[in-house]
């Protein structure tokens, strides 16, 4: 089972969800963005993220927009079922943007970080660094592409922080940057064939049919549904 959840910025009360409690070994919990939970390297954090690491099933997250990247970034890297993750401990990775994962035999694309001007709040790492994150690069995007393509531009599902700039649009929010996370992401959406688009960023729980989802507190299962054509 794949369960999706949304920004959870720290607070660790998500993870007492019943549906969360239910999961077991082989199953999957996913945060679109905002983590928050590796935030200041103390010991009281690292335990927390040790304990976190240690639950029967896996706890994945892509980055959002407040997260302390220098910290995020002091982890290692690891090929995971396929892509390649940060390892936070144990059980609890980051799954890095632009790779596509072997999750209960199902493709996962994620692609996170994006902007965060909605939300409020600046994230404790350089701003260079926050700048990386919502602005993707060249070599980001055409090893991204180069991915998708190799899996026959088709995946199960989609998983990310910011949605494609014209959803964000669609519910009134418009585009952030015109070199942003969102504006790329339109991109895939229109090339990509791919069952549900799970997306954390609007502090809103919110269907967007036929096949996008904004998730927020709810805790949601990844149910599959028939691939669509390129949007």
């Amino acid at each position: 089972m794949i369960l999706i959840t949304g920004d959870i910025h720290g607070d660790i009360s998500r993870f007492s969800d019943k549906k969360i409690r239910r999961l077991k070994k082989g199953d999957t919990l996913i945060v679109c963005g905002d983590f928050g939970l590796v935030w200041d390297g103390s010991e009281k954090e690292k335990k927390l993220l040790k304990k976190l690491g240690k639950r029967r099933y896996s706890i994945l997250f892509t980055e959002g927009a407040h997260e302390n990247f220098d910290e995020l970034e002091k982890y290692p890297t690891e090929m995971w079922n396929g892509g390649l993750t940060r390892v936070i401990s144990g059980n609890l990775r980051q799954l890095i943007r632009g790779h596509i994962f072997d999750i209960g035999g199902k493709k996962v694309f994620a692609f996170g970080g994006g902007s965060g001007e909605e939300n409020g709040g600046s994230a404790p790492c350089s701003e260079e660094t926050a700048l990386r994150y919502e602005r993707p690069s060249e070599a980001e995007i055409s090893e991204s592409d180069a991915r998708l393509s190799a899996a026959g531009k088709t995946v199960d599902y989609i998983v990310s922080y910011e949605p494609p700039a014209s959803i964000a649009d669609f519910l009134g929010y418009g585009v952030s940057s015109a070199d942003g996370v969102g504006v790329y992401l339109d991109t895939v959406r229109h090339e990509i064939r791919f069952g549900m688009w799970f997306f954390g960023k609007y502090h809103i729980n919110k269907p967007v049919p036929p096949c996008f989802t904004a998730v927020f507190d709810s805790v949601t299962e990844a149910a599959m549904i028939k691939n669509q054509e390129s949007q």
